[in-house]
């Protein structure tokens, strides 16, 4: 193509007609890109989440499908004067704004009293440190009761009127108490004993035997009915 095929094309209108349809296809797919992502993302909307504590799983599950939200339940807790299946917790909260399509995510309230295993804490640990670990753990803890024993040793954990052992399940809501030492040996394990000086003989005759070598000699004393010899007499 010489120079002045080239610039016969430049002014021919089919040519710029070509131009002119690649940039309108070239805009038109940027605006239906930038409408489709805005679309998707709901861009420029906001929901306002409602508040579903307190409401049934059901309930709450409705109230944010109206408002074009979701429900998912993240975790159980117990709240003992709420019915179950009632939701405790959401996140978000109520009232934060957020875009359609969000799940919120609730904790919901136990159908049953959970329980937690009491661990090795019997005849295995200080009152302080059975106190502390049985707390972190989410006992419900009375005051302790103290026994006949080292001072401070756990020896029990008494709870509903039974005595636990390890690995036992408890209630939450159920209070245990921890029986320590209090310092002081039972009556069991004190020993009153005085030595006599019998405690190497078995029986009684040795018994008698060894007070008889062991007695003092006995002097005779004369008596009334004696004789008596008169010296002031002669």
């Amino acid at each position: 193509m010489n120079t002045s095929q080239f610039f016969g094309k430049l002014r021919s209108t089919y040519f710029w007609g070509n131009i002119a349809a690649m940039a309108v296809v070239v805009v038109a797919a940027c605006l239906g890109v930038r409408f489709a992502i805005d679309e998707y993302t709901h861009h420029g909307e906001a929901i306002a989440i409602p508040d579903i504590r307190h409401k049934s799983l059901d309930d709450a599950r409705y109230m944010l499908a109206n408002v074009g939200l979701e429900l998912a339940v993240s975790d159980t807790g117990y709240v003992k004067a709420l019915p179950p299946d009632c939701v405790l917790e959401q996140q978000p909260a109520a009232g934060q704004k957020v875009k359609a399509g969000r799940v919120i995510t609730v904790i919901v309230n136990a159908s049953h009293t959970p329980t937690i295993s009491l661990p090795d804490i019997i005849d295995n640990s200080s009152l302080r440190d059975a106190m502390a670990k049985l707390s972190a753990m989410g006992f419900k803890l009375g005051q302790p009761e103290f026994v006949d024993g080292e001072k401070d040793w756990v020896y029990g954990v008494v709870s509903g009127g039974r005595q636990l052992a390890t690995g036992d399940k408890v209630p939450v809501d159920q209070t245990v108490v921890i029986q320590a030492g209090n310092g002081r040996l039972s009556s069991s394990d004190s020993i009153d004993f005085i030595d006599n000086g019998m405690s190497g003989f078995e029986t009684d005759d040795d018994i008698d035997e060894f007070q008889e070598v062991t007695e003092p000699p006995h002097h005779d004393t004369p008596s009334d009915d004696a004789p008596r010899h008169d010296h002031a007499a002669e």
